[in-house]
């Protein structure tokens, strides 16, 4: 593995812009294929807080087929077992993952840079993977109306890597993207959400917290020492809720979660509450000449059930199939080869848009009420069918925790010995 300033590669089969989860998981199943793989990242390490922490079923089963589950699960993280519908009369269970006929019925809550260093690490030993950390990627290269690779700047200076392919893995405001000009279709989303914890020594039961009560909607999430709330607020006002201040915003908390009052009294100041500014998006098309954007890049995800990670490292997972053979062999080089990157959208979009449209039926059928004051009441009937037929949990635990489309790891990059190839011929 190449970091820092060590010089980057000239040349490389496929370059990945940005080491997020679907980057760094799409580079690590690459590399088990044998193929040339370096992954750009512009930053010095992974560490961001308030990045997306949920490691759903779906993707412990992934880590589990890549050799990696024990390393993870050693890795300090809590549990999720059951999200809960609030409503005026207390809480009521809508998704049980305990019900899910998976190897690891729950969302593991890890901080994300520690998944990533984990599967960096894996992936560093891998020959063909280089991972070059503080290498900023500004545009992409072109030659003859296909794209040649990517120019980046790093403590080193300017430069070019020329590769085979570019795969855009770097998130909402993709530079990859905005460089080719594909086509973006805006989902309007009329609410943020600010980010917060909350300390305390407490034990709390391994579920989701969901809180709405006077006009004010939060999620709580448990952690191993704290929860961290997710509260949302209309759209574009930010700057209001600085303005209020910090004890304003306590006693919001406090409101919100009366449990952890002194905990929420002690929010030291509003440089610890972080802004996210609500994006729905995805592209119309995915890939240009020499050129695919996955994950973030293609597809900006509400935060509602902490799918985005979910779906990203699915993403990476598909395109890891359906391209590492043709990388292999050199088609994308040959005429009409960019039309295989066609296949990843065509695979990926179908559960893109039906998390999306949950997501906005979400929005404007259970936040949006509650931002505007209205009590939260699950349908009589809903809750009688519930509690009759508590099996039912397993539908949106099966939505949120494995996905309308789950991808599996492909048979070369399964581990339990030394390095598999892709053989000619693979697909």
């Amino acid at each position: 593995m190449t970091e820092g300033t060590v010089a980057a590669p000239a040349h490389t089969t496929c370059a990945i812009v940005g080491g997020g989860p679907a980057g760094i998981v799409l580079g690590l199943l690459l590399a088990r294929a044998g193929i040339a793989v370096t992954v750009l990242e512009k930053h010095a390490d992974f560490l961001r807080d308030f990045r997306g922490d949920t490691v759903h079923p779906a993707t412990l089963g992934l880590l589990d087929d890549l050799g990696l589950f024990a390393r993870f699960d050693a890795l300090p993280h809590s549990k999720i077992r059951r999200a809960y519908f609030p409503g005026r009369e207390g809480t009521d269970v809508f998704a049980d993952f305990r019900r899910l006929p998976v190897r690891h019925p729950y969302i593991a809550m890890v901080p994300q840079w520690d998944l990533l260093d984990l599967l960096a690490e894996a992936a560093a030993t891998e020959p063909t993977f280089t991972l070059l950390r503080e290498h900023e990627v500004t545009t992409v290269t072109r030659r003859d109306g296909r794209v040649t690779g990517v120019a980046y700047r790093s403590p080193s200076g300017d430069g070019l890597l020329t590769a085979d392919l570019v795969v855009g893995c770097d998130g909402r405001w993709s530079t990859v993207r905005r460089s080719v000009g594909l086509p973006v279709r805006e989902i309007p989303v009329p609410f943020d959400v600010w980010w917060y914890r909350l300390t305390s020594d407490r034990h709390l039961d391994e579920s989701l917290l969901p809180r709405v009560r006077d006009g004010k909607v939060a999620i709580g999430i448990p952690r191993r020492g704290y929860v961290q709330v997710a509260a949302l607020g209309r759209k574009g006002t930010d700057a209001e809720v600085r303005a209020r201040g910090i004890d304003a915003f306590r006693a919001d908390a406090a409101t919100l979660f009366p449990e952890l009052a002194d905990a929420a009294g002690r929010i030291a100041s509003m440089d610890e509450v972080k802004h996210l500014d609500v994006r729905l998006e995805r592209l119309s098309r995915w890939h240009a000449n020499n050129v695919l954007c996955i994950g973030d890049a293609a597809h900006a995800m509400s935060p509602v059930g902490g799918v985005g990670i979910s779906l990203a490292i699915q993403d990476a997972v598909a395109t890891a199939r359906l391209l590492a053979g043709p990388l292999a062999r050199g088609e994308l080089q040959r005429p009409g080869g960019s039309r295989l990157l066609g296949r990843v959208r065509r695979r990926r979009l179908p559960a893109v848009v039906v998390i999306q449209t949950l997501q906005r039926i979400l929005h404007a059928r259970l936040i949006m009420p509650g931002l505007r004051g209205a009590p939260l009441d699950p349908p009589a009937w809903l809750l009688r069918l519930v509690h009759t037929f508590p099996t039912l949990t397993v539908i949106p635990a099966f939505a949120i925790g494995v996905g309308v489309r789950p991808e599996r790891a492909p048979d070369w990059a399964r581990r339990s010995g030394g390095s598999a190839r892709v053989r000619r011929g693979t697909r």
